[in-house]
């Protein structure tokens, strides 16, 4: 009898390139591993969409758009190109307007997208329903998503066989048209016994003729068994990464399921493990450049405390190694369960795992529930939908104060309709303001990614990549100039190979522009900043009188606007930093009189 075949999306450069690298590698170094791929006999792709579209143009500065391109063309016109997408938001971390999800739809068709999967991380289906009708409008393949994952311990009310059998009922009830069905544990914390009953279930639900696949992650040490669960189950098709971006926070290798479905019914995408070999060993030698995070080849037993996806825990390590603040990561990942349990139990998976981390960054950096992300508090508010339970009354009221937003019930997408910023018409204005040419692609580049998009069109964003010497080892190339901040004081630290000295000495800064220094010079009230980041947006002026909490300026770190507050009523003397500046902890920021 022939063994049941399992469809096999390769996840490599997609989910394998966020899990591991933050999405940051660029497309001539892995380009050769795609035709090794494809040598391989691999037909099934994940190509692009979710992070891997905005890092592109906030850390490559590539046009994703020409990637998929390049992709399409090695591949050839039979393959299946899958993309993530993000309901209402597509591949954006904010709601989209209608006519943004729309050109969406349209953009990634043009680019040479099959198929889109489509995930909504509250499992509110009313959030799949009008990008469900855009992709198909399109002329895309539709998959359906219900997100997963395991609850912290002594956590109830979702996540929980029942939970993803109503959402399953409420998507074949609404009446949205899929192609597949797909349940996506991003952080891998879903346990196989869970797995196969859900599994089972759907498949029970769904009948036999319906495409249904899993989608986990390493993250817990428990992706295999998970897998194994939901092919026993009933499950068609699974995903996997090749070597040296599989395991860890990304998927389990293509070689690691081969050897674990030996001798049983299963046959995985008529793959075989000479050539598969070979591909492995061409994409190792096309990242051997790249650094690879240690967090990101290893197995986190804390994992289901605080659930974390493994796509985006490299991205935020890597921020963190950016900011300077990097010990405070086991900290961070400790006080996602008390934020994820007061959240309304949204599956932790983009945008809502960043909202989960940004909000447990704040309660580490500035003290328990002292700030409320934007983000997390526009969740608990219900600006992205509804949670899966209430979240608590006490942090709605706490959102609703600090964000001075009243709770809502209104549909996300006519509120997005409302926000000029998030039309068409607005980023074709802001394009021809910069004198920037005018096509589908720079609206939605622009649209997607706000100003660093627009950093990107004029060729004026940052070549952010990891590379160096013995970097795949996590041992980074250390000689250089650096500037490290002791006791609240910055210096300058050159650091030399071999046997040099290490030269330290105080940092030379720059002085503020005497156009923002007030005429009687800095104020004796000193307002510091508690966290490295940049500075987005200066809201007071030197001269300007501030009541006591009257926000001065924004910070962003970790992408999350930081309130920097004035500490009483006073005057503003001086501002001390400019828009875009890079500042360390505790760096002075501004003075008041």
């Amino acid at each position: 009898m022939a063994k049941k075949y399992i469809d096999v999306m390769d996840t490599t450069f997609r989910d394998g390139f966020q899990s591991v690298f933050g999405g940051r590698v660029l497309m001539d170094d892995f380009f050769p591993a795609v035709e090794a791929a494809k040598n391989a006999g691999i037909t099934h792709f994940e190509f692009g969409g979710g992070a891997r579209f905005q890092s592109l143009y906030f850390y490559l500065q590539e046009d994703a758009f020409k990637m998929m391109d390049g992709f399409r063309e090695i591949v050839g016109p039979e393959a299946n190109l899958q993309v993530l997408s993000r309901g209402i938001n597509t591949v954006m971390l904010d709601t989209g307007s209608r006519e943004m999800i729309d050109l969406f739809a349209k953009m990634f068709k043009k680019h040479g997208t099959t198929t889109v999967r489509n995930f909504d991380a509250l499992n509110d289906v009313n959030n799949l329903a009008f990008s469900a009708e855009m992709i198909k409008k399109h002329g895309l393949n539709h998959e359906v998503v219900v997100t997963m994952m395991d609850l912290p311990p002594g956590c109830k009310g979702a996540h929980d066989v029942n939970f993803y059998e109503q959402t399953l009922r409420s998507i074949l009830d609404s009446g949205i048209e899929f192609d597949s069905v797909c349940f996506k544990d991003a952080s891998g914390t879903a346990n196989p016994h869970k797995v196969y009953e859900t599994i089972a279930m759907a498949r029970k639900l769904l009948g036999e003729s319906v495409h249904l696949r899993l989608h986990t992650h390493e993250t817990a040490g428990v992706s295999v068994a998970a897998y194994l669960a939901a092919l026993e189950a009933g499950a068609n098709g699974i995903d996997m990464a090749a070597s040296p971006v599989s395991g860890g926070t990304s998927q389990p290798d293509i070689l690691t399921m081969l050897h674990a479905t030996k001798g049983t019914n299963y046959n995985l995408g008529d793959l075989k493990l000479d050539k598969v070999l070979k591909y492995e060993e061409r994409l190792k030698e096309c990242l051997a450049e790249y650094m690879i995070p240690p967090e990101a080849t290893q197995v986190s037993p804390l994992i289901p405390f605080s659930p974390m996806p493994g796509g985006a825990l490299t991205a935020n390590t890597q921020m963190m190694r950016d900011s300077g603040d990097l010990e405070k990561f086991d900290e961070v990942i400790a006080a996602m369960k008390e934020v994820v349990e007061r959240g309304g139990y949204g599956t932790s998976v983009t945008p809502v795992s960043q909202f989960y981390w940004q909000q447990a960054y704040a309660n580490v950096m500035f003290g328990p529930w002292k700030q409320i992300a934007p983000g997390y508090g526009r969740m608990v508010l219900g600006y992205f939908g509804r949670t899966p339970v209430e979240a608590d009354k006490e942090i709605i009221e706490l959102a609703s104060q600090k964000l001075k937003l009243d709770p809502t019930t209104e549909n996300p997408l006519d509120i997005a309709d409302r926000d000029e910023t998030k039309s068409i018409a607005h980023w074709t204005k802001v394009l021809e303001d910069e004198g920037l040419e005018v096509t589908d692609e720079n609206i939605f580049i622009a649209g997607a990614c706000d100003q660093k998009g627009i950093a990107f069109l004029k060729g004026e964003g940052p070549l952010m990549v990891r590379k160096g010497k013995n970097n795949n080892s996590g041992e980074a190339e250390m000689a250089g100039n650096y500037t490290v901040v002791v006791d609240g004081k910055q210096y300058s630290v050159q650091v030399a190979e071999g046997e040099g000295d290490i030269q330290v000495a105080p940092a030379t800064t720059t002085a503020a522009p005497e156009a923002v220094a007030a005429p009687s010079g800095a104020g004796t009230i000193e307002i510091n900043s508690q966290t490295p980041g940049n500075v987005w947006k200066i809201l007071k002026n030197p001269g300007d009188t501030v009541a006591e909490g009257d926000i001065i300026m924004i910070l962003e770190a970790m992408k999350m606007e930081i309130d920097i507050a004035a500490p009483q009523a006073g005057k503003i003397a001086s501002i001390n930093v400019n828009v875009n500046d890079a500042v360390a902890d505790a760096q002075l920021l501004a003075t008041m009189e």
